[in-house]
């Protein structure tokens, strides 16, 4: 396979300032690349090149769906910038047979490690400290404030014991936490004990983070009923996919104190959050950016990338996706 003869189609390139400034030149001198994201009218651009691009660059944040992939006929790969995939319908890009890949392993620490902000700051409320620190109202030594509540030694059940869920495991023996997870399978390789049912892990741990994948399959998976297995003195961190939580029932028990309170990465039509939600005194809200540090986004990119090279020399992918 020729690399000068294969057409790009990149939907989004969103260089870190970290990564190299001659990315994308670098990319433009090696393939012929269509920036859609620089088009005035996308439609157009897509019928003026979707019959002969072979490779879409896209981004986990952007829906490529059956219909847009089969704008592309000539379509042999989606290189995705982001390790989740469900913005892809994979199932239909592989019975067409076009290879999809993501970018994994680059970003587990970051992700991890937001994780852990958003438990440390919503259990003992930071966010709210910092708010009424900055408006003013500390005006004693002593702050009229809620009591937060201690992190060490607290259970600590994970929803999806991933790269990304054991590296969030791992960062729980600096705490002293005892750990359990929910996986569709018990992964024995693993030191942690395995909860057969999501109900059983809700019940025992005092947080609950959710790090499993997203699409359908995981839909609504934290709704009311495990909301209330969780319980009054129990936390919900949320840094997969926002689509795995009834954001409607979370609003509810936040409100009506059914769990103590909840820290949220992702939502499910992002960028609108609920109502609900804002309003919740007892949730830490962040605007996705678990990834968003200056050195993992420019691995991402590296890698995906790389993928799109590799693709171009071989026919393959580094990262392809398996579902």
């Amino acid at each position: 396979m020729s690399d000068t003869a294969l057409p790009v189609l990149m939907q989004c390139f969103a260089l870190p300032p970290s990564a190299p400034p001659d990315s994308l030149s670098r990319l433009q001198a090696a393939y012929e690349v269509v920036p859609l994201w620089q088009a005035a009218d996308a439609s157009a651009c897509i019928a003026a090149h979707g019959h002969r691009t072979q490779v879409l660059a896209t981004s986990a944040f952007i829906p490529v769906d059956a219909a847009f992939i089969d704008q592309f006929p000539a379509l042999q790969a989606i290189c995705n910038l982001g390790v989740g995939y469900d913005n892809i319908d994979v199932a239909h890009a592989k019975r067409r047979g076009i290879k999809v890949s993501n970018t994994p392993d680059v970003l587990d620490d970051c992700v991890a490690d937001l994780a852990w902000g958003l438990i440390l700051s919503t259990l003992r409320g930071m966010g709210a400290a910092e708010r009424y620190l900055r408006s003013g109202q500390w005006t004693s030594r002593l702050a009229a404030l809620p009591m937060g509540h201690r992190v060490t030694g607290k259970r600590l059940g994970i929803v999806g014991l991933g790269r990304i869920g054991q590296a969030i495991a791992t960062r729980a023996q600096g705490f002293c936490m005892p750990v359990r997870y929910h996986n569709r399978n018990p992964r024995p390789e693993c030191p942690y004990e395995y909860a057969a049912s999501l109900p059983e892990l809700a019940e025992w741990a005092d947080i609950l983070v959710i790090a499993t994948t997203g699409g359908e399959q995981t839909r609504h998976l934290i709704n009311m009923p495990i909301l209330q297995a969780l319980g009054p003195e129990g936390f919900l961190i949320n840094i997969a996919r926002g689509s795995v939580v009834d954001e409607e029932a979370l609003a509810q028990a936040l409100e009506q104190g059914i769990i103590a309170g909840a820290g949220l990465d992702v939502f499910e039509d992002e960028p609108h959050v609920p109502a609900g939600l804002l309003q919740a005194d007892n949730a830490t809200l962040l605007p996705h950016i678990a990834s968003a540090t200056i050195e993992t986004r420019s691995a991402m990119v590296a890698l995906q990338l790389d993928n799109l090279c590799a693709y171009a020399r071989s026919g393959r992918l580094l990262t392809e996706v398996q579902p």
